[in-house]
């Protein structure tokens, strides 16, 4: 069995659906940090049977809008002195910059160098969201 050790101070993110883990990682920018960053993939869990978590040790900000967008369903878990001390409810974000790029050969953003990728919700239900420049639709995942 692995062990990874509890944090006295950081973040938890967990029930990331399988799989989807090291997509965070990335879109976090985890990479650059200068901290103790675990990833588990294919946990077992018993609401999902597996699941992806990642333990980042530190006082460090999260961009919540990246995990919302990628699932609302992923909880955060704030630790401090070992114990949570805050749970974070993530919601599908109403706009979200650079997190996806525009498929649309003529957009802005893939003609321009350096304009931001920027999408704005258009269903709630569905998970869709169009860029704000050229309309272009983009699913999220379900």
């Amino acid at each position: 069995m692995l062990n990874i050790d509890s944090l006295q101070k950081g973040v938890v993110i967990d029930h990331i659906e399988a799989g989807m883990g090291m997509r965070i990682y990335d879109l976090l920018g985890l990479d650059d940090l200068d901290c103790c960053v675990a990833l588990i993939k294919n946990a077992r869990s018993t609401k999902f049977g597996k699941k992806d978590i990642i333990k980042i040790e530190g006082d460090i900000e999260i961009n919540f809008e990246v995990l919302g967008f990628i699932d609302p369903n992923i909880t955060v878990d704030v630790i401090d002195d070992g114990r949570i001390v805050e749970k974070k409810k993530l919601v599908l974000p109403e706009t979200i910059t650079n997190v996806v790029k525009c498929k649309n050969p003529r957009c802005i953003t893939s003609i321009e160098e350096g304009v931001d990728h920027i999408f704005r919700l258009c269903d709630r239900e569905k998970r869709r969201y169009r860029c704000v420049y050229c309309e272009q639709e983009y699913k999220a995942r379900p």
